[in-house]
């Protein structure tokens, strides 16, 4: 029961997140922001993420996970009721800065407990849960964010998303029996520091294999709600692109069980990032909703495998009593990336149009699956 109350907190509180996205970039280009300017306001939602995240690993590990978790949900809420209360392109940068902060808090705690929920038997099963259910919410923000746009109007659209965490916090208030408590370290643990999960080669090529999906994630989720304003594509028609986007990583979790059985995890990660690279290229050539969905599906093929497997094997990999900080040391990795992308292809766009960002984060990706390819990331149980 407990891991099912979990996935439903990570759902609600991800489609918060998500749908914020797409309403922080289609209600700042409504204000007259140009494509750095929505680069920087989602740079923003990586920057804390990016210095902190060890850090709330290594809370959530001493404490236990009720108090990140609750912080992060009542963060998530309170941030995106920020818009409609003070209209205004200014709230926008604080807004982003505080949601992508608050859910972090959220993510790394809840990443760093679920692999030992029920048994460490069901550590696979437990993330592919936890996976599809932020692949759920990765349709369902998105998707509404764009619907209700159109119909409501960009500031109760940030109404509606801050709803969404209400239901995590009231479970996290007054019913957290259900979550693992703090797990005792080594005396020795509290000598060490980050760089030593970074030393262990098999949990380095994992990070870097994380991170390399996470970037092509980031510039989709960034990049399309432009491409898609400029090219006049309805709110209703991006969001909907989003969703299928999340329908895609959905249906290839669902099916990354058998995968496993077929092929080793560092295989399956090295194709992925081929695929994705592959979609990525084909972006730029095509301005019909439906097309744009079909490619949208294709990417998602390739990005939705990387945060199960990625998750699976730092739970497996990590120290005893360091999950949640190795969950952290992945999310800075991540967040670098999502920091430096949006501003990097930010720049890009508004300097030479569209071709040249999807083009060039296809050729990034090819390089990295190569990187892969050579380094031999690590397969499950190594």
């Amino acid at each position: 029961m407990a891991i099912y109350l979990i996935v439903l907190m990570c759902t609600l509180n991800h489609a918060g997140f998500g749908g914020s996205r797409v309403a922080v970039s289609l209600y700042a280009l409504e204000l007259g922001a140009n494509q750095l300017v929505i680069g920087v306001l989602m740079a923003l939602y990586g920057l804390c993420p990016m210095l902190l995240a060890v850090s709330i690993g290594k809370l959530a590990d001493r404490i236990g996970p009720r108090l990140p978790m609750l912080l992060g949900t009542t963060g998530i809420s309170m941030a995106l009721l920020l818009p409609p209360l003070f209209p205004g392109l200014v709230t926008l940068y604080i807004s982003a800065l505080l949601i992508g902060t608050s859910f972090h808090f959220f993510f790394v705690t809840v990443t760093g407990i679920a692999g030992g929920i029920g048994g460490v038997g069901n550590r696979v099963r437990n993330y592919a849960l936890v996976s599809l259910g932020f692949s759920g919410a990765g349709f369902l923000g998105p998707m509404a964010a764009g619907f209700s746009i159109d119909h409501l109007g960009h500031l109760p659209t940030f109404l509606l998303l801050a709803s969404f965490p209400l239901i995590p916090l009231l479970l996290l208030w007054f019913k957290p029996g259900f979550l693992p408590p703090a797990v005792k370290r080594e005396a020795a643990d509290g000598q060490r520091n980050a760089l030593d999960l970074w030393r262990i080669p098999v949990l380095r090529n994992t990070f870097i294999a994380s991170g390399i999906i996470s970037s092509a994630w980031d510039l989709f989720q960034f990049y399309l709600p432009i491409y898609g304003y400029s090219i006049g594509l309805s709110a209703s028609a991006i969001g909907t692109v989003l969703g299928v986007f999340a329908l895609a990583t959905f249906v290839i979790r669902i099916a990354l069980p058998r995968l496993i059985t077929m092929s080793p995890e560092a295989a399956i990660l090295t194709y992925a990032i081929f695929v994705a690279a592959f979609a990525f290229v084909l972006f730029p050539f095509f301005r019909n909703a439906y097309a744009l969905a079909a490619i949208a599906f294709l990417l998602g093929l390739g990005c939705g495998c990387g945060q199960p497997l990625s998750m699976s094997l730092i739970y497996a990999l990590s120290p005893k009593g360091r999950v949640a900080e190795s969950t952290g040391l992945r999310v800075t990795v991540n967040n670098f990336a999502h920091l430096v992308i949006p501003l990097v292809f930010g720049s890009l766009g508004t300097a030479f149009g569209f071709f040249p960002v999807f083009v060039s984060n296809s050729a990034m990706l090819v390089a990295g699956g190569f990187l892969m390819r050579r380094n031999n990331a690590p397969r499950s149980g190594s």
